[in-house]
């Protein structure tokens, strides 16, 4: 399941690039990126977590096939908001990821309370970021009933999705999955986890909040998020150092995803103190943050999820395979991050050929792992 979101991740990208490329608005664009590409592929690494971190069995099929559904609602959100389909079909997919957010809820305090000892404290940013996604989907058929409401409950979505959903379940994750990936624990990580929660939700809200009406809110809740990034990038750099990060597949563009949330966050400072404009922001998010982050998080896991079990030579090479170029691309999303955050045209193709490069890399290493198993399977044994 996991393998199939992430390749859907990558061509739901790729299809929101092509989008912006053809003059798509903005609204169905970027929910492309997010509800059809992220917001699954978000609930499968949740489903493959919880259960590591509360030392807990494999879930039931129920709990494996429940991002389909979020993908269904995904692809249907970005047609409802370009009039392809009819504006009811808004409510239902709001309905959808609200029922699906509540059900993997329940079952990750039932992992929870079933864990023996203490839990890893990284499964509770789950939850809080499943929250964030509840209420932030529920505005929808408020706002629909209500259009009055519709810029105020609109900005507050986007905010309480972007940094809620997906940016607490980052942060929640970034901790554990970059010593993974470096194959160098980190002793400091449960504890940093266990105390920045409460800051990242209180920034998170405080954020959405001021977005929606507040700046006077925007500017304070920034803040506690800028101090949890900034506690992940010093404690990543004294643990391990740059050359280790940098040198390391997986790692750049986790660490690049980190860095571009830390600038991302300070653009919204100065957005909200009225020196940015508003909508290059968007774009921003997604160039600076959420494409490093889901092509670093897929070169760690998706070798994890093809070939689960025990490390092989063969998830070895698979993963080499899908980190070849990662230094540049992180570079390419960083750079073009900026560019774009400054409504600077240029950015659009870095970013562009920072994504396309991935998915060749992608495609490429399944078809070299398709004729390596073929071949395999062809020696006398």
């Amino acid at each position: 399941m996991q393998v199939y979101l992430g390749i859907c991740a990558v061509l739901a990208c790729v299809g929101a690039l092509a989008a912006a490329w053809l003059g798509v608005p903005p609204a169905p664009t970027f929910h492309i990126f997010f509800a059809t590409g992220a917001m699954p592929l978000v609930f499968g690494a949740i489903i493959h977590f919880v259960p590591v971190l509360t030392r807990t069995g494999v879930p039931k099929s129920a709990i494996l096939w429940l991002p389909i559904p979020v993908q269904l609602a995904g692809i249907v959100a970005p047609l409802g908001l370009a009039g392809i389909l009819p504006g009811w079909s808004l409510h239902m997919a709001a309905s959808l990821v609200s029922l699906a957010a509540v059900a993997l809820l329940i079952w990750i305090s039932r992992c929870l309370r079933a864990t023996l000892g203490a839990p890893h404290p990284g499964a509770r940013w789950y939850g809080a970021a499943l929250l964030c996604l509840f209420f932030a989907v529920s505005l929808v058929p408020v706002w629909l009933a209500k259009p009055e409401l519709r810029a105020a409950l609109r900005l507050f979505h986007l905010h309480l999705n972007t940094l809620g959903f997906i940016g607490l379940a980052a942060l929640g994750t970034l901790p554990v999955l970059l010593p993974t990936a470096l194959g160098r624990p980190d002793p400091q990580v449960a504890a940093r986890l266990r105390h920045d929660l409460l800051p990242a939700i209180v920034g998170a809200l405080l954020v959405a909040a001021g977005a929606s009406g507040g700046v006077w809110l925007a500017v304070p809740g920034a803040l506690p998020l800028l101090w949890v990034v900034g506690r992940n990038l010093r404690a990543w750099h004294s643990a391990y150092g740059v050359q280790a990060i940098l040198g390391a597949g997986a790692t750049a563009p986790l660490a690049g995803a980190t860095l571009g949330l830390a600038l991302l966050l300070l653009a919204g400072l100065a957005h909200g103190l009225g020196w940015l404009p508003a909508r290059p922001a968007i774009a921003g998010f997604v160039a600076l943050f959420l494409l490093p982050l889901v092509s670093g998080a897929l070169t760690q896991l998706l070798p994890v999820w093809r070939f689960p079990g025990v490390d092989t030579p063969r998830r070895r090479q698979f993963r080499e395979r899908l980190a070849q170029g990662s230094r540049l691309r992180a570079l390419l999303f960083l750079i073009g991050g900026a560019l774009l955050t400054g409504d600077v045209a240029l950015g659009f193709l870095c970013v562009s050929g920072a994504l396309l490069f991935f998915a060749v890399v992608l495609g490429r290493a399944f078809w070299l792992d398709r004729l390596q198993a073929n071949d395999d399977n062809s020696r006398p044994h």
